[in-house]
């Protein structure tokens, strides 16, 4: 998930470039953000689950985009937060269909893994019987193997971000509607 941390990193830059404002990110007002903590908390559970605990680890990840998706759908008018909602259901939908993430063994190599993270808890050996391929995590990068549906999560909260910075602030912190000028009749 470090990739990710650069991600945000990376579209706070590109906001504040474009002259957007850090303290934009303090007026950020979304629905249910508490489903966003819980989604996470499940995803990393699922990260120190034993190798031998197959079917724990994938119930908790699925389990936890649960929430994610929830959120996602919640505050889909948002700028870029579709582009995530499909990203999410994209890594679903393959994990189903599959029992796990598929991993091609070659990426997790040119990544400078090795096989052990291929046999985690998570994931599965992509194969011929892989269905989706496509959608398994195929994409190397220093360090990780990211799939299609990683890619549409960075790009849905990066446009999230940027556009959040670009905004103009709000006239009342809490986000009364007002006409500017209005108190003045």
């Amino acid at each position: 998930m470090q990739w990710m941390l650069f991600v945000i990193l990376i579209s706070i830059v590109v906001g504040w470039v474009r002259g957007g404002k850090l303290r934009n990110l303090t007026e950020i007002r979304v629905r249910l953000w508490s489903l966003l903590p819980l989604g996470f908390i499940l995803l990393a559970a699922s990260s120190v689950v034993p190798a031998d605990s197959h079917k724990l680890a994938i119930g908790l990840i699925l389990v936890s985009y649960l929430p994610l998706l929830l959120f996602l759908w919640l505050n889909r008018e948002m700028t870029g937060m579709w582009i995530a909602g499909m990203g999410i259901l994209m890594n679903f939908t393959v994990i189903v269909l599959n029992g796990g993430m598929p991993v091609l063994e070659e990426a997790v190599r040119i990544a400078g893994g090795s096989s052990d993270l291929v046999l985690g808890a998570k994931h599965v050996l992509l194969t011929e019987d892989t269905v989706v391929p496509f959608l398994a995590d195929i994409i190397p990068l220093p360090s990780a193997v990211l799939s299609l549906g990683d890619v549409f999560l960075a790009i849905g909260i990066g446009a999230f971000l940027e556009d959040q910075m670009r905004r103009p602030l709000s006239l009342f912190a809490h986000r009364v509607a007002a006409e500017p000028g209005s108190a003045a009749e």
